[in-house]
């Protein structure tokens, strides 16, 4: 399913992997834990890439990984069909609207980046403190490298569990009225916004009132 990156979608193909390297910036194993699982995803829903809110994915981390299922799956942040839940799992839950069907695909105890190479733990420490030379920078790039590779060929089975679920359907996106901050004067949506003083304020001006409870 990686030689697959057309303009036109079939049912049940997706970009290639390049196409999330290119969007994230670099190649590492959280990116693609993400393509991984939109891949099982969209073959277990028998979908194509989203046009236009068709898919829905709820996402149950903010790391590298969601980077390439918006890729992927064409489900973003802007069109309001990626949602994203502060659980800090790799756990994705993908919703086909036009069929009501769901899948829930979540990152199995027994894998992980630190079996697939032990030292890259270490090295990425020293990387990300600062503390690495140019040549141990350098082997750190090269060992993520290896790890994406070995993940991209290896069996989904071995990497997720897979499994269809009953999920309550988001409605979709929804356009709000804007209206002007009496603070700042900015605009914002009219369901963010707070009354005080008896005017509308954004929530950066809103001046929260607690008596500590």
């Amino acid at each position: 399913m990686h030689d697959c990156g057309t303009n036109t979608q079939r049912e049940g193909s997706i970009p290639h992997f390049s196409e999330a390297v290119k969007f994230h910036g670099h190649t590492c194993p959280g990116l693609t834990m993400g393509y991984r699982a939109a891949e099982a995803a969209i073959k277990e829903l028998k979908a194509g890439r989203d046009v236009d809110e068709e898919l829905v994915a709820i996402v149950e981390n903010d790391a590298c990984g969601v980077d390439a299922i918006q890729v992927a799956t064409g489900c973003t942040l802007g069109k309001g069909n990626l949602i994203f839940k502060d659980h800090g799992k790799q756990v994705y839950t993908f919703i086909n609207r036009n069929t009501g069907d769901a899948v829930r695909v979540s990152l199995k105890a027994s894998f992980s980046v630190e079996e697939q190479d032990p030292a890259l733990a270490k090295l990425r420490a020293k990387v990300m403190s600062g503390k690495a030379t140019k040549k141990e920078a350098e082997e750190f790039r090269r060992r993520m490298e290896s790890v994406s590779n070995a993940m991209l060929a290896a069996p989904i089975e071995e990497m997720f569990e897979v499994k269809h679920v009953k999920a309550k359907i988001p409605e979709k996106a929804r356009i709000f009225k804007s209206v002007k901050c009496k603070k700042c004067g900015e605009m914002v949506a009219e369901h963010r916004a707070r009354v005080q003083d008896g005017g509308f304020v954004c929530i950066p001006c809103y001046k929260e009132y607690t008596r500590g409870w």
